[in-house]
């Protein structure tokens, strides 16, 4: 049998050894799946709800040993792994507290006997090929809705977070969900070649620009529904008008927060010329403050890159960024000892020449840019191929309005970033993906709507 080794990246020691799927196990579990659906989706939602209780339950009386696991095998500090399973508290409530009125029968026409209905069903058996920066976010955004809208789900989670994806179909199954129901396919990158094979009825991935168009041309004349969660290179404008220190250790926190890496840090900042120099100069006081050790410690901010493969392109953007002339202000190379660590790292005087400016970073590496005014700021926020996030910094909110109107970005931040909200879309546009997670639409996203035309005789 296979095996999948588990490193923790803050040691580089072996902490794990999984038995992973192949092409035949992956067979199977579709094979199951699809035979076990129809009876999960007859199920009625009031017994689903029930069972997505349960997990919740199980989260909370597991959260310290669930948030333990997370932080050995992804380098995330112990505190932040606590934050994601609190924070997917009230993500699971608002599922629960939204999958009734989303999924009910909607009658839009009745006259002279005939009634028009939309009708919402499940899509069937839905892929999902998850991320392990966030584990729980980013699995269970997918994997509540889909079940709690009757579909069965085939959960490959990332090879970087596989003891946390067997822990949440742990879970699952002890609340009652079927095992044929959820499955969770362990492995690396030929697992998830295996089961796009499948014929499945959605496909949901997370992940980097780079995979999900691999999947994308994977699933080319296949009418399935794809839904790409990938990155971006998230800007924010800060305005003359703000209190440089404030709008600096927010945006520290945005950009460093899980050691930046998060599809929604704040990978570039672009500041008003007249407060320039004291933004600079707090941010990088701020960022010098940030705590880099043991993620197992409950006083570290900075943890390990989870990804090994990972260091060398931050090493090369910031290689790229000091040939082309900008000035580095922190940081710069990767930590010492054992594991995959690497400096929080600050860049002024960058332009757009340089790669840490134009493609995804996704680690502690940031470039701040003096713009002269609004235009100039929106031009370069604009100069992407993607568009997840963007922010602005002023204390006027009309500004900040008419401004972020003219970002292209999936969510926009007025004085703050780096934030989710179950009760909001979660999308990107351009190279950031295509559909979304969260709000009503995300549990929408898992039905396929069906015309009731009904007569009376």
């Amino acid at each position: 049998m296979t095996q999948l080794p588990v490193h923790d990246p803050a040691t580089g020691a072996l902490i794990a050894t999984l038995p992973a799927d192949d092409a035949a196990s992956v067979a199977a579990c579709y094979a199951a799946a699809r035979a076990a659906q129809a009876a999960w989706a007859a199920t009625p939602l009031a017994d689903r709800k029930v069972c997505i209780e349960r997990f919740r339950a199980g989260v909370v009386g597991q959260l310290e040993s669930l948030a333990v696991t997370m932080t050995r095998e992804t380098g995330k500090p112990i505190r932040m792994s606590r934050n994601e399973l609190n924070g997917l508290l009230p993500r699971i409530d608002f599922f629960l507290g939204m999958v009734e009125p989303v999924l009910a029968p909607e009658q839009v026409f009745d006259e002279s006997g005939m009634r028009e209905v939309i009708q919402h069903e499940p899509l069937g058996v839905v892929a999902n090929i998850s991320a392990w920066n966030y584990p729980w976010f980013v699995g269970c955004n997918v994997i509540l809705p889909a079940l709690l809208a009757g579909n069965a789900v085939l959960y490959k989670p990332s090879e970087y977070a596989a003891q946390t994806g067997l822990a949440i179909t742990r879970l699952l199954h002890e609340a009652g969900v079927p095992p044929a129901v959820m499955a969770c396919l362990v492995g690396a990158g030929a697992v998830g070649t295996a089961l796009l094979e499948q014929p499945v009825d959605g496909v949901f991935f997370t992940g980097s620009h780079a995979t999900g168009r691999r999947i994308s041309q994977a699933l080319a004349g296949r009418f399935v529904k794809l839904q790409l969660e990938l990155g971006g290179k998230d800007p924010t404008y800060v305005c003359e008008d703000v209190d440089p220190r404030t709008a600096a250790e927010s945006l520290a926190d945005g950009a460093m927060y899980n050691t930046g890496q998060s599809c929604c840090s704040v990978e570039r900042i672009y500041v008003h010329e007249k407060i320039h120099d004291a933004f600079v100069a707090a941010f990088v006081n701020t960022v010098k403050g940030l705590r880099r050790g043991d993620p197992m410690r409950e006083d570290t901010y900075i943890g390990a890159i989870t990804r090994a493969p990972q260091l060398e392109v931050l090493e090369a953007q910031v290689a790229d960024a000091r040939a082309k002339g900008a000035t580095l202000l922190a940081g710069g190379a990767r930590g010492a000892g054992p594991g995959n660590w690497f400096e929080p790292t600050v860049f002024s005087g960058v332009d757009h020449r340089m790669e840490l400016m134009r493609e995804e970073s996704f680690g502690p590496v940031i470039g701040i840019q003096k713009v002269a005014g609004d235009e100039e700021a929106v031009r370069l926020m604009n100069d992407t191929r993607y568009g997840l996030t963007a922010g602005v910094y002023t204390r006027d909110e009309a500004r900040a309005r008419r401004l972020l109107a003219q970002v292209h970005a999936g969510s926009v931040y007025w004085n703050c970033c780096d934030r989710v909200s179950p009760r909001l879309p979660w999308s990107g546009v351009g190279d950031s993906g295509i559909g979304l997670t969260l709000s009503s639409y995300g549990i929408q996203a898992f039905t396929r709507p069906k015309a009731w035309h009904l007569r009376a005789a």
